[in-house]
């Protein structure tokens, strides 16, 4: 049995997904029990538990042979780093409890680093936690979400811009969520002999140009790139509904993709890019005239 955390987003759909089509057994966590009713009907398991609650995650957990964990955002809260240190310790507590084999850890690019990437200082602690935790850990570093893109479509598709604060023909590694939840059903099902640091990338690098260029194919019209200066991110991000630490995070990360210092310390293995690019992501997006969030 494989537990599987998040599937109310991306990732975690993406991997149950995999898991029931691999025919492998699957229980789901969900907080909301109506969110379990379409699992159910696939077949999967379900268990009703909040995050940050060790006991119902224990329960949750109890006679899997592994689970993929994830550190849900919290851009809204005033202490986002507090709040999710606070789901972190709740799950590594939980993962400590049951002594599940195997654990898949969601992590970021630029996870190996103490200081300097703002939101992703979060999954750097619960790498570290995890790590302490489970007797076997795989951590999914994973790169830029190609769904990051999805809030500025509208901008795309109605005004022919694309507004970024990232720099404009810098490429770097970006992935499909749905690439990435393949791989986390993947590294579940390999089950391991030792803990591991996997890269996740798409399969190549895209700059911000390069994302306008294909969106420009896609809508048949000529999409200009609007470069943003960064120290306007932490205002923008505030005027969505991020906490004022939470956009100056968000700010400090971007910071450090334009920098370089968010980036992978190796070369992710090729067998562990994903096959998405970004007409595949993108494309049906702007098909269905909306731009939904990760």
């Amino acid at each position: 049995m494989y537990v599987v955390a998040g599937v109310s987003g991306r990732t975690g759909r993406a991997a149950a997904e995999s898991l029931l089509e691999r025919g492998r057994p699957v229980r789901v966590i969900v907080r909301d029990p109506e969110k379990g009713e379409e699992w159910r009907r696939r077949g999967a398991e379900v268990a009703i538990a909040s995050l940050d609650d060790a006991a119902a995650v224990s329960r949750a957990m109890s006679g899997a042979e592994g689970a993929y964990l994830l550190v849900p955002p919290a851009y809204g809260d005033a202490d986002v780093l507090g709040r999710q240190g606070e789901v972190t310790d709740a799950l590594a507590e939980a993962v400590r409890s049951t002594g599940v084999p195997h654990v898949v850890l969601l992590s970021s690019v630029g996870g190996q680093h103490e200081s300097g990437t703002g939101l992703i200082l979060a999954l750097r602690r619960a790498e570290r936690a995890m790590r302490d935790a489970a007797k076997r850990l795989t951590i999914l570093r994973a790169s830029y979400f190609i769904e990051n893109w999805a809030p500025v479509l509208s901008e795309a598709r109605e005004k022919g811009v694309l507004p970024t604060f990232l720099t404009p023909d810098r490429r770097i590694p970006m992935i499909a969520t749905r690439d990435i939840g393949r791989a986390a059903a993947r590294a579940l099902a390999e089950a391991p002999a030792a803990s591991r640091i996997l890269g996740l990338a798409g399969p190549r690098e895209w700059s911000p140009a390069d994302v306008a260029g294909e969106l420009g194919a896609i809508l048949e019209r000529e999409v200009r790139l609007l470069p943003l200066p960064v120290e306007a991110a932490a205002p923008a991000m505030q005027s969505v509904g991020m906490s004022p630490g939470a956009a100056a995070l968000y700010q400090e990360m971007i910071e450090g993709l334009n920098s370089g210092r968010v980036a992978f310390d190796r070369p992710p293995d090729d067998d562990w890019r994903g096959t998405l690019g970004i007409a595949d992501v993108l494309g049906p997006m702007l098909d269905a005239g909306g731009a939904e969030g990760v």
